[in-house]
């Protein structure tokens, strides 16, 4: 054979090793293209795509006079990408550490360290394919290992798969760790000012309260993972929290969004503003008497509560102790509760109205019909029931109208065994009592009515004057405004209405009516009575304003301390109205366990001169006018002509 020619045996080997080479390429084409191309094209698709969040500012609240009560502040949450930094930025790290207060020493350990190791979870193999960009999942990291324990946080890279076996330890690029939270516009525009490549940030909504403590545990607050978590800001978070807009597109090798590409821009739509009843200025002057009385006597918890006496329209409502909202996360949980609707007391001698108002209504008794409350027990049904001492004995019979301005026990069981056990029972009920108020969050309770058929038989005796029942603050005050707004129940209300951002109205809230409790005729010959509380031989002339009608009731009740009502705990309170012959407020002063020096604390003592100093400075504040028959028995005492 001439030796310028290969054998046919190489040049067989040669052609079966092209064929293998493209055979096997043609295979891999075929992978490619045809049997892997669905899950090829997902994971190309996955690497590329990337949606966004735009997230929506949440509406604001405010007082009625358009006071912001809460609203949202831009933010930025600092990080760096360790993988992008560079060497020459490393001279501005100093800078870095002084705008966002960490020490140099910690930022550079931040800042240099560029992987982690991280434990991979699962009950069989992981696969991971990388989020959209921004999206963070955490993957066990483990603590830094000098113990300073900074979070870092491990972004998937574009083109990274994670496929390790269940419990597999590896090592993956840290792509951002974080260097502060919740830094203001002016600090991050320093922050970019710098140019250091790598070190960005994400602009977050963080929820302040310009009043700090004021209206607290109406306010209520947002937390930090951006829940409603309390108070208006819950109850109405339907109203507030809008809608989060998104863009999907795509993005380069560099992550870089590619603006062409963009596939759906869904724009953000903004919470609506809520404006509520409460008057900053009302809340301001509650609060400073509660810290008045916080100085003065002590007690274990206070509530004041003030409401339009005509539309059942909440004011203010303040308790003791309270808590700042931007710092929420510092006070006890016990601390965060509205006192006014989850805490239950004896409603005491307010309760008096109840079988006086019944009494009346029904025609069984007028304001001059006497009964005589000297005696301490009387036969009822059959049988001996002893009554609940009086403070004071009296030499004559009590009219109601005494009963009622001298608080008497025992005039006010009469009351209830004329009415009857049933008849008192469905009038308590109708005036609020047993129920929930409708306050429309935060918890209530709905205190505690037995029926009829649970009573003892000394109920009858107590539960006139107050004692054998419960009821939270709001009921109380709810209560005595029943007669304020000529009979009708109202039903308690904090929000007036629902804006957009551009302050269109979408939404107003009513008066609402629970129900008729006694005639209009019965609430005015109520109020009168009630006036007599702080006349001369009242119970309570440290509520008195002088030139207007006050109507008002005390309560004292005494505490019940290992199952024995105790004789030195009492819960003091003051609630009425003014002026009493056409109401405009209704104040309620409750004062749990005051710690008075020299004597008990009486309702009078704690709670008449609270409601009296609230009272004058409404007047001046509402310009509550006297009415025209007061206004002229003062030009008389003056000398002159009205």
């Amino acid at each position: 054979m001439s030796k310028g020619f290969a054998s046919n045996y190489r040049i067989f080997l040669l052609s079966a090793g092209v064929f293998v080479c493209l055979a096997g390429i043609g295979t891999r084409l075929v992978f490619l293209h045809v049997i892997d191309r669905g899950k090829l094209l997902s994971y190309i698709g996955q690497v590329r795509r990337q949606v966004i969040l735009e997230p929506a500012r949440r509406g604001a609240i405010y007082d009625s006079h358009q006071h912001l009560l809460a609203a949202n502040q831009s933010m930025y949450n600092v990080g760096v990408d360790p993988q992008a930094l560079r060497s020459e930025d490393r001279a501005k790290w100093p800078e870095l550490a002084t705008l966002t207060g960490m020490s140099l020493a910690k930022l550079e350990r931040i800042m240099t360290t560029k992987t982690r190791q991280v434990q991979v979870t699962g009950a069989a193999a992981a696969k991971v394919i990388a989020p959209p960009s921004g999206v963070v999942f955490n993957l066990n990291v483990s603590p830094n290992p000098d113990g300073a324990g900074e979070e870092m946080e491990h972004t998937a890279d574009s083109d990274e798969i994670l496929d390790e076996p269940a419990g597999a330890s590896t090592e993956r690029p840290i792509r951002w760790a974080k260097l502060h939270e919740d830094i203001d516009e002016a600090t991050y525009e320093k922050i970019t000012a710098l140019g250091i490549k790598g070190v960005y940030g994400n602009r977050v909504f963080r929820r302040v309260y310009p009043h700090n403590s004021l209206a607290a545990h109406l306010v209520g607050y947002v937390n930090k993972a951006g829940v409603a978590a309390a108070g208006i800001e819950s109850y109405a978070d339907f109203y507030l929290r809008g809608q989060d807009g998104w863009r999907e597109g795509e993005r380069d090798g560099l992550r870089r969004e590619l603006a062409q590409f963009r596939t759906r821009d869904v724009q953000p739509v903004d919470g609506f503003n809520v404006v509520l009843s409460i008057d900053i200025i009302v809340q301001h002057m509650v609060e400073e008497e509660l810290e008045a009385i916080r100085k003065k006597f002590n007690p274990d918890k206070a509530t004041i509560i003030v409401s339009d006496a005509r539309t059942g329209f909440i004011l203010a409502i303040g308790n003791y102790p309270s808590y700042d909202l931007n710092h929420y996360n510092t006070a006890p949980l016990e601390v965060q509760r509205n006192f006014a609707i989850t805490d239950q007391l004896d409603p005491g001698s307010t309760f008096k109205i109840v079988p006086a108002s019944g009494a009346l209504n029904e025609g069984i008794v007028r304001p001059n019909t006497r009964f005589d409350c000297s005696i301490d027990s009387i036969v009822y049904k059959g049988a001996v029931r002893r009554f609940m001492p009086d403070d004071h004995h009296y030499d004559h019979l009590l009219p109601v109208s005494e009963i009622i301005s001298r608080s008497s026990n025992i005039g006010a069981a009469q009351l209830g065994m004329v009415l009857g056990e049933d008849k008192l029972y469905e009038y308590a009920r109708q005036f609020g009592f047993g129920e929930k108020s409708g306050f429309p969050f935060g918890g209530e309770i709905s205190g505690l009515l037995n029926p009829v058929s649970k009573w003892s038989g000394i109920d009858i005796t107590r539960i006139p004057a107050g004692y054998s029942i419960s009821a939270t603050p709001l009921q109380i005050h709810y209560a005595m405004g029943t007669i304020a707004s000529g009979g009708l129940l109202l039903r308690p209300q904090i929000i007036k209405q629902i804006r957009d951002a551009s302050g269109e109205t979408v939404y107003s809230f009513d008066t609402i009516s629970r129900r008729r409790v006694i005639t209009t005729k019965t609430a005015k010959e109520m109020a009168k009575m009630l006036e007599g509380v702080v006349r001369p031989g009242g119970t309570a002339i440290e509520g008195a304003i002088p030139g207007y009608e006050v109507a008002g009731k005390t309560g004292t009740a005494q505490k019940l301390i290992n199952g024995r009502y105790s004789s030195t705990h009492h819960v003091g309170s003051f609630v009425g109205f003014f002026p009493a012959s056409r109401p405009e407020v209704v104040i309620s002063v409750i004062v749990d366990n005051a710690k008075v020096p020299s004597g008990n604390a009486y309702g009078r003592v704690v709670g008449a001169p609270s409601f009296k100093r609230i009272g004058e400075q409404l007047i001046q504040y509402l310009d509550i006018k006297p009415p025209f028959e007061t206004g002229r028995n003062l030009f008389a005492m003056r000398g002159n002509s009205p």
